[in-house]
């Protein structure tokens, strides 16, 4: 590398010292904290006037609340008038979410405004941004008025005779013209420090939106593919389930009525039937499990007498819903008793089961328990962590107790309020 060909900082100084002086981001600061001082003196005002009229109304019962209310709303507004001028300034950025008092006047909405710190923070914003921005505004102004003015004192007092201290207030000058970029920088980093910390988010807060967004996003991918599922099924119950049917009869009518084929044709036809019948029950099974129509059109309690009666060993079903939940959640149930049932049919040896499903206030929960072997794990490939996963994307609790000897016994909590 040639040492020689790098750059020199202290060669940069004065060019810099004087570019400065006229660069964009020198004169957004300058207007950044002009505006700022109108935005605070206006802003602290009306904040003084409410309060006033608050505290001169304590003996009544309306004025304070009116106060209260509109002191509010005017915090919300000094907010996104403040952050708009950081952001047209200073480039801030604020996260999406207006994390904005609402304009509301109703008491128990007032009250949890008034709870919380992010309104308190933002109160205490504009509180010094009344003094603040007022002050910073006339210390910058003043660094680019004094400093032009105090170079030109030599030729002011050429009329009366020049004096040392002619000289001396023409170097004070040029050291405050090239020093107000900084001054005026530097005021308005520390605004935007301030406004960082009382206008923005806390790390609390933060996590809180990220988990909206995420729960936002996961609700919006379980509608999507919970969409998805009936179309598969619809198109399958209207196509191909259509068509098999329709081969299926066609072979039972062949195999019944031509009588003179020979014994290899006649075997071949009557695999044929027997083939297309198996995979038209596969079919069913299928179309069953994706979305089933009966869960759409009659709701959970038809859908899992469905699945009782269906099931290789007796069920016992008790379901007691006084009204239908959302559509996601009652799929959710559906699954899990389905699977659930199907587990202990494959793999519990049980000579019974139960279901009972309730509805209690905003939960619905669903009790499977079979009288089989036990020793069921949700890590041992018996899908029971895929219920688990379904559960948990409502917002489910989902929870298994099963000892060596049984009984198992699944208990699910689903949230659906209304």
């Amino acid at each position: 590398m040639d040492i020689s060909a790098a750059p020199i900082p202290w060669r940069r100084a004065p060019r810099d010292a004087v570019r400065v002086l006229w660069a964009g981001e020198t004169w957004r600061s300058l207007m950044h904290l002009v505006t700022g001082a109108v935005v605070g003196v206006v802003g602290g005002t009306a904040i003084a006037a409410l309060v006033a009229t608050g505290i001169g109304g304590l003996f009544t019962i309306v004025l304070p609340v009116i106060a209260a209310g509109t002191l509010l709303v005017v915090n919300g507004l000094l907010t996104a008038v403040q952050r708009s001028r950081h952001s047209a300034f200073l480039d801030a950025e604020w996260p999406e979410g207006a994390f904005t008092p609402p304009v509301t006047f109703a008491p128990r909405a007032l009250l949890a405004i008034v709870k919380s710190p992010r309104t308190w923070r933002q109160f205490s914003y504009h509180v010094i941004a009344g003094f603040y921005g007022f002050f910073a505004a006339a210390l910058a102004v003043s660094a680019w008025t004094m400093g032009p003015a105090m170079i030109f004192a030599p030729l002011l007092g050429r009329a009366a005779g020049l004096e040392p201290r002619h000289w001396i207030l023409c170097g004070a000058g040029v050291v405050v013209t090239f020093a107000a970029p900084w001054i005026t920088r530097g005021l308005a980093a520390l605004d935007a420090l301030l406004a960082r910390l009382l206008l923005g988010t806390s790390r609390t807060e933060a996590l809180e939106m990220r988990v909206t967004d995420l729960a936002a996003s996961r609700d919006s991918t379980v509608d999507a593919a919970d969409a998805e599922r009936r179309r598969i099924e619809r198109d399958l119950h209207d196509g191909a389930q259509q068509r098999l049917t329709s081969l299926a009869m066609n072979l039972g009518i062949a195999r019944a009525t031509l009588n003179d084929l020979p014994e290899e044709g006649a075997r071949a036809i009557a695999e044929a039937h027997e083939e297309a019948k198996q995979v038209l029950t596969d079919l069913r099974d299928l179309v069953r499990g994706l979305h089933p129509a009966v869960l759409e059109d009659r709701g959970l309690d038809a859908a899992l007498s469905a699945v009782a009666a269906r099931s290789p060993i007796p069920v016992r079903l008790r379901v007691g819903m006084g009204r239908r939940v959302a559509r996601d959640v009652e799929a959710v149930a559906y699954f899990v008793v389905s699977e659930a049932l199907t587990n202990v049919a494959r793999h519990a040896e049980a000579a019974n089961a139960a279901v009972e499903v309730d509805l209690e206030g905003d939960e619905l929960r669903l009790r499977i328990a079979d009288n089989g072997r036990g020793g069921a794990d949700p890590q041992g490939g018996t899908g029971l962590q895929g219920l688990a996963d379904r559960v948990r994307s409502v917002d489910g609790t989902f929870r298994i107790t099963s000892p060596l000897g049984g009984p198992t016994v699944i208990e699910v909590e689903l949230p659906c309020a209304s």
